[in-house]
């Protein structure tokens, strides 16, 4: 869907279309042009951050480099485990034709924590998805090992001491229609708050 066209759509509308998104796969061409990935970041970087320390960091892979991807993939795991041999690591690098890797850089100087940095990257990361979803396409975010491993980290420019890798998001357009996952009502994760919650007075003991 076009941005004009959505730009029309109700508030109703905006919410369901919201809504509706959920992860897909498997995921073929086309992916995003430039000037689309242009919107996906701008609104990316729209994500609540403390202190406008703005740690978000993207970057993007595309076939061929995703193979490039898939060698690092592969080396990282056969470096975990020598029985390894790579395989399903390079297929997780070019399951789809295009990757965002999700990146933090974290001011360790900050009185701001940590965590709230890595949440703002978290959030960033839902403003892509729902992006990408609003345009058209299809997305999934992963994690696994290769996440966490600094051999991968650091073939990705992500190399000094407070560089933090959250994952990848997986781009492209759906290739078949997905089943419609089955959401929980809201209602069993929200609860209204009135005052802290007060033990109930235990019933005095009775000595016989």
């Amino acid at each position: 869907m076009e941005f004009s066209a959505v730009s029309m759509l109700s508030q109703g509308e905006l919410l369901a279309l919201l809504m509706s998104r959920q992860s897909q796969w498997p995921l073929g061409l086309p992916v995003p042009e430039a000037a689309e990935l242009d919107l996906v970041f701008e609104a990316a970087i729209r994500a609540p951050d403390h202190s406008n320390l703005q740690p978000w960091r993207f970057i993007t892979i595309k076939e061929p480099a995703t193979h490039e991807l898939g060698e690092i993939f592969a080396a990282a795991a056969v470096k975990r485990n020598a029985q390894d041999l790579g395989k399903a690591s390079r297929l997780q690098a070019t399951a789809a034709p295009m990757l965002i890797a999700i990146g933090a850089q974290i001011s360790l100087s900050s009185k701001v924590p940590e965590i709230e940095q890595m949440l703002s990257v978290g959030a960033a990361a839902m403003n892509i998805l729902n992006a990408l979803h609003i345009l058209g396409y299809g997305a999934y975010w992963a994690s696994g090992e290769n996440t966490y491993d600094a051999h991968v980290r650091r073939a990705l420019g992500l190399s000094q001491e407070n560089h933090r890798l959250l994952g990848f998001i997986y781009v492209g357009t759906p290739t078949r229609i997905p089943r419609r996952k089955q959401r929980p009502s809201a209602k069993t994760c929200v609860a209204n708050w009135v005052g802290p919650l007060l033990e109930e007075p235990r019933p005095a003991s009775i000595e016989a």
